[in-house]
């Protein structure tokens, strides 16, 4: 059985296609998709698809995931409305091993990022045959050089900030524009110097908003001029918090984050910055489309050897890309530590040696 859980991201459908592609050359393998991650199984009546040759023609160009999935609940924390209309979690996992032992499935490969693989891990130790494949595009999995998807979303970021340079130009503005990536600035930090930003927010250096200001300033003459910031969603102040909502939604344990480019925004211009300010969220664009041709083919080996682990038994393990091999690496070290960026590693060194404020 194959799912995909957490939220979507290029490369999915191409590592689905990967594992069905690899299954059709040994005889008495049949691939299950599993819908909206393991909410397939849990649900009743039960909701999987056969995966065949047929089905996954062609879907390596295809963004999303044919299976759907979902960031919410899992078979560790199902959510259950009591009669009083208040809402509580419930530990489903031994009902669902014992439906997918009567269900007949050898073996599951489970897609998904940090939530995902800790579900993974939690599967594992009580008994279940399962393989982890590495899926973000924050890219913040610390056992694996690099999550498909990760790329995309730099590409599209970077996309992004070279039209917004015309316009600010154009206009003598400062931009603002707000990325992904939660408590990882990768995808800011790579297409801010992909996309010749001026300045770069990330959650891993906290800002000072007076070297922020400094760098506005030098980037005018007078009037004239225009500043692209580029700045992660879990970026912070000095001294300060993240900017994020609890949703309330059911299942949902993150804070969501987002507005923190129009926070900096206002503070700017409390700060006394009287230049033009606009704020550009990117947001779900990010998650969305067709992958680039590097995550494609990272999702097709991640798929292909997901596969064989299943072939050789190599259960417990999540697949990984280190430099030129796909490897396995143990499910409780991939989930042990996030990939987050260090102030002094080479990158943030490359930044700033191209003139890129990092704020601290």
């Amino acid at each position: 059985m194959v799912l995909t859980g957490g939220g979507d991201c290029p490369g999915l459908n191409a590592v689905i296609r990967g594992i069905v592609k690899r299954a059709s050359q040994e005889q008495d393998w049949e691939v299950v998709g599993c819908i909206e991650s393991f909410n397939g199984v849990l649900r009743e009546p039960t909701e999987v698809e056969i995966l065949d040759e047929k089905r996954v023609e062609g879907l390596q160009i295809q963004g999303g995931t044919i299976l759907g999935t979902t960031n919410k609940g899992g078979p560790f924390a199902w959510p259950v409305k009591e009669a009083d209309g208040t809402w509580t979690t419930a530990d489903r996992s031994d009902e669902m091993l014992r439906k997918l032992q009567y269900m007949g499935i050898d073996a599951v490969i489970n897609i998904g990022g940090d939530g995902s693989q800790r579900i993974s891990l939690g599967l594992y130790n009580k008994g279940l045959n399962i393989v982890g494949v590495p899926k973000t595009i924050d890219n913040d999995l610390s056992m694996t050089d690099y999550t498909f998807g990760f790329q995309t979303a730099v590409q599209i970021c970077t996309d992004a900030i070279d039209k917004l340079v015309t316009t600010a130009a154009s206009h003598n503005r400062v931009f603002v524009i707000e990325v992904m990536g939660r408590d990882a600035g990768w995808i800011a930090l790579h297409s801010a110097i992909a996309g010749g930003a001026d300045v770069c927010l990330i959650p891993e250096i906290p800002y000072d908003i007076n070297r922020v200001i400094d760098k506005i300033n030098s980037r005018y003459n007078k009037r004239r001029g225009n500043c692209i910031i580029v700045i992660a969603e879990g970026a912070m102040p000095k001294g300060g918090n993240v900017t994020g909502t609890e949703t309330g939604e059911v299942g949902y344990q993150h804070i969501k984050l987002g507005g923190v480019s129009e926070q900096l925004a206002a503070d700017l211009k409390a700060a006394g910055v009287e230049h033009d300010i606009r704020c550009t969220i990117l947001g779900h664009l990010q998650r969305g489309g067709t992958p680039i041709a590097f995550d494609r083919v990272l999702a097709t080996e991640f798929g292909v050897r997901a596969m064989e682990f299943v072939l050789e038994g190599r259960f417990g393990q999540m697949v990984a890309y280190h430099h030129p091999d796909i490897i396995g690496v143990p499910l409780e070290e991939a989930v042990r530590q996030p990939h987050l960026i260090n102030p002094d590693e080479r990158l943030v060194h490359t930044a700033k040696g191209v003139g890129i404020e990092m704020g601290g």
